[in-house]
């Protein structure tokens, strides 16, 4: 059943899906000014600190220290995939002087967008119109989406990307001609391109449709099939290769991402779902769950390619799987396609019995839901206000200079002290990055680690106060400097003087 042939007339249909846009639209511009530290500020301001260089090397209406200072920060940072948000960030700042980080959410929450209407056109080909409906709002107005659709990282065009593909491939599995392989080819390409760990879910998804189409026997002789394969990986293989034996930028990120023994362990598995439950929560999960007992035929093999290169997602990067919530996002569209299902039979059962008033009952108990979660959302959003923390880290880099050199224990690797407060500090890890160096098989002696970190600086800088009650070895170590400043949530000690 589509939405032309179920009882959900065509203007109602276009008038709910036109509503859920706009809200979507409405609830993530609320609090836009705040700054990026609601949602994995340590990947965020990772990437607004390589924009920021980006954009500066072009502005002459700015400091030369500041140009220069920006530049070495964007330099520092290493590549991990292509910096494509960056540089749309950077251009718009370039173009009207906007925060970088700020033009960075605008395109992030532009491109979850986009990634809607992927969902809404993939959901068309499993699914009738309740179904679809159903889809486009848990994609939409899933919280925990709301939120990362606002980040300032690759991961919302990468699972925009997805759903495109999604939409894509499901509509190749219909008729596999030369236009279609490449529409499928260029957006599934273009999500490995993005982020390489997409290759798991496209490689799956693809390989289940073709499967399905021409069978076992005849999959392996297909060109179309082995075409589509090659115009799919060809731009991340050739940036991986590039990165890897030209640049030599890439070959620290495959370090420290799988551990074997972590897959004999129950509590890795317990921490998988944990972090799942974070993206989708344990409703979401058991709804999904729920759903694939019902899912119709035409979407059988489609939902099982791809929720397999999830799960093959998870057990080759077990480790930020376990521990990095935002891994988890491509669930969110394959959760929502999967939902479909579960819409349409709730739908089903609701016409049987209310007839006419179906679509009334069921739109309005969709606006209502959607309504809720918005408000909820919002208050979110407003509760807390992170603009002061800017003006700390800038107070703290007025205080020292942008020349002093300085160690520091502060959130997020120093990036809010490297991107207000223009100072480059090198960074004492927190006991957790301890422990990870520690399961990587390093050596820990805190004596060498703070003999190294200090060595030539003048300061010592603490802002994250919670972390350094959890060292008292660093406490002990710093009882041997004077205090330089102190204030509301700061601490600076002077390394100058012991």
């Amino acid at each position: 059943m589509t939405e032309n042939q179920s009882p959900f007339s065509r203007p109602l249909f276009a008038l709910l899906l036109g509503v859920l846009f706009a809200l979507a639209v409405f609830i993530r511009l609320n609090d836009f000014d705040d700054l990026p530290l609601e949602f994995h500020p340590t990947r965020q301001l990772f990437s607004a600190l390589k924009a920021r260089g980006m954009c500066y090397q072009t502005r002459a209406d700015v400091p030369a220290w500041q140009r220069e200072t920006a530049l070495r920060q964007w330099r520092a940072q290493a590549d991990i995939e292509p910096p494509i948000v960056e540089h749309l960030a950077a251009w718009a700042c370039a173009q009207w002087d906007v925060e970088v980080w700020q033009a960075g959410r605008a395109f992030s929450v532009f491109f979850w967008l986009v990634g809607g209407v992927g969902v809404w056109l993939a959901a068309r080909r499993l699914a009738g119109a309740a179904g679809t409906l159903v889809a486009v709002a848990f994609y939409l107005f899933l919280p925990y989406g709301v939120f990362a659709s606002r980040s300032f990282q690759p991961d919302p065009l990468m699972v925009a990307l997805l759903a495109l593909f999604f939409a894509a491939s499901l509509a190749w599995r219909e008729q596999p001609d030369l236009r279609r392989t490449l529409l499928t080819a260029l957006l599934g390409g273009a999500a490995i391109f993005v982020k390489s760990v997409a290759v798991f879910i496209v490689g799956m998804t693809l390989a289940a449709l073709a499967l399905e189409r021409f069978g076992w026997r005849r999959f392996w002789r297909q060109k179309i099939v082995w075409l589509l394969a090659g115009l799919t990986v060809a731009p991340a293989a050739l940036y991986t290769l590039y990165g890897l034996l030209v640049t030599g930028d890439l070959g620290s990120q495959f370090g420290g991402r799988f551990f074997p023994s972590m897959l004999v362990s129950p509590f890795f598995y317990l921490r998988w779902e944990l972090k799942l439950a974070l993206v989708l929560g344990q409703l979401g999960i058991a709804l999904t769950l729920l759903a694939a007992f019902l899912v119709p035929r035409r979407g059988a093999a489609f939902l099982a390619g791809a929720w397999g290169g999830y799960l093959l997602f998870g057990l080759v990067f077990n480790y930020h799987f376990s521990t990095h919530d935002y891994y988890h996002l491509p669930a969110v569209p394959l959760a929502a396609l999967s939902l479909a299902a579960l819409g349409d039979a709730v739908w089903e059962a609701l016409a049987r019995r209310q007839g006419r008033r179906a679509a009334l009952i069921f739109a309005g108990v969709m606006i209502f839901a959607v309504l809720g979660t918005v408000w909820n959302v919002r208050g979110t959003l407003r509760e807390t206000d992170y603009r002061p923390q800017a003006q700390l880290y800038a107070m703290i880099g007025d205080m020292l200079g942008p020349e002093a050199r300085a160690v520091a224990l502060t959130p997020d690797y120093g990036y809010r002290l490297a991107y207000w407060g223009w100072l480059e500090a090198a960074f004492w890890p927190t006991v957790g990055d301890l422990g990870y160096s520690a399961k990587r098989g390093a050596t820990i002696d805190i004596d060498a680690i703070f003999a190294s970190r200090t060595r030539g600086r003048d300061f010592f800088i603490i802002t994250d106060l919670d972390e350094l009650a959890r060292q008292p070895f660093l406490q002990a170590a710093l009882a041997d400097y004077p205090l330089f400043a102190r204030g509301e949530g700061y601490l600076i000690y002077d390394l100058r003087t012991p």
